[in-house]
């Protein structure tokens, strides 16, 4: 009797657990998470080691706009994120390092640019980023406390 009340207790705590680790899960994946940034690409506006909120929604309701601070897999390593701002949208005109010194971003594309022009690997050295590498939003720096902040469009 006590066996079978240990186990059905058991039992139950796993079933909460699993269900908790499920919504975890699908909350992050879908809905927001954190975003640790390294690397001096996005100086002055975001320091390595800021912690920052990411949101999910906008990239997959293809609702970014110009101005928004996105992460996204790197198009020279996919092992890699990258944070950067995009800077062009599908259809806009912008300069590059390449053989084509003025380009237009193509359909599905974005132009996506580091805050730190002179310390930052982006489109202006790949091209176009496909919109589908492009995982999360950053809607607010978290860490370190003092410089907590909603990261609005600059």
């Amino acid at each position: 009797m006590a066996f079978t009340r240990i186990v059905g207790k058991a039992c139950g705590f796993m079933g909460y657990a699993l269900q908790t680790a499920c919504i975890t899960h699908c909350t992050f994946e879908y809905v927001g998470d954190f975003v640790m940034c390294s690397g001096p690409s996005m100086e002055p506006t975001l320091q390595t080691n800021n912690i920052l909120f990411t949101e999910h929604v906008s990239p997959r309701l293809q609702r970014l706009r110009r101005g928004d601070i996105v992460i996204c897999r790197s198009p020279s390593n996919p092992r890699q994120n990258i944070c950067k701002r995009i800077t062009g949208l599908p259809g806009d005109r912008v300069r590059g390092n390449f053989p084509k010194r003025n380009q237009v971003v193509p359909r599905g594309h974005v132009w996506l640019e580091g805050d730190n022009s002179n310390n930052s690997a982006d489109s202006r050295t790949y091209g176009p980023v496909p919109e589908g590498l492009i995982r999360s939003r950053v809607v607010c720096r978290v860490w370190p406390l003092d410089k907590i902040a909603l990261i609005s469009q600059c």
